[in-house]
């Protein structure tokens, strides 16, 4: 089983925390460990709980989150952060951006666009981690927004959110699994799969080994490039 993704949320609305909160955990894998109701108790539990990736607003009281984030990079704490605020001024988001923030969402927003922010930020964690090189096209994957996954021109029939799924699955696999095999595992028809492996094949997402063998046609086996 996949690790969870720790998340902490900062946040002073208690309201807006509960709903940050419950729209986090709709999304498989992550999982909230606390909620802080301003930056100063934001910066403790951090150091309790090293979580993976904070939920922050920008205004709160005693340590705003401008100055939270500040902080974190100063402090040199392993985490990453996506800003959830009602503040839109450009000098506030471009600052945010300076400080090597993941995301930055405008209150109010639709679970959908947190949802392809958190699925986005677990793709860009499970091709970032470990040793190796990444090719181009994979590097320009990584800095996409979320927002841009959205609109980007996949075949008729093809969605984001499986594909996504699918990429995850085999980024997590040491050896080539056939369409019948990713079918199987992830709950889907095979000709799915094999839409969905066709697409990352196309794309040079992923290679193909064919294996011979056997009675019957050979069997093609896909494996994300490394």
């Amino acid at each position: 089983m996949p690790q969870d993704i720790k998340v902490l949320i900062i946040e002073d609305d208690p309201m807006v925390q509960e709903v940050n909160r419950q729209f986090v955990e709709r999304v498989p894998h992550f999982r909230v460990v606390d909620v802080a109701s301003d930056g100063k108790e934001g910066i403790r539990l951090i150091k309790e709980h090293a979580p993976d990736l904070i939920i922050l607003d920008v205004f709160m009281p005693n340590k705003d989150g401008l100055k939270t984030l500040k902080e974190i990079r100063s402090q040199t704490l392993d985490t990453d952060v996506i800003v959830i605020t009602a503040a839109n001024e450009k000098e506030t988001i471009r600052a945010m951006f300076q400080y090597g923030i993941i995301d930055y969402m405008i209150k109010p927003f639709k679970f959908e666009r947190l949802q392809q922010s958190l699925l986005h930020y677990r793709s860009f964690r499970s091709q970032i981690q470990g040793t190796g090189e990444l090719q181009q096209q994979q590097i320009d994957g990584l800095v996409a927004s979320p927002s841009e996954d959205v609109v980007t021109e996949l075949p008729k029939g093809l969605n984001q959110q499986t594909l996504d799924q699918v990429v995850l699955y085999l980024q997590k696999q040491e050896t080539s699994l056939s369409a019948e095999q990713v079918a199987d595992s992830l709950g889907m028809a095979r000709v799915t799969a094999r839409r969905y492996l066709d697409y990352l094949r196309k794309s040079g997402q992923v290679e193909i080994d064919i294996q011979y063998g056997g009675i019957g046609r050979p069997v093609n086996k896909y494996m994300m490039k490394h």
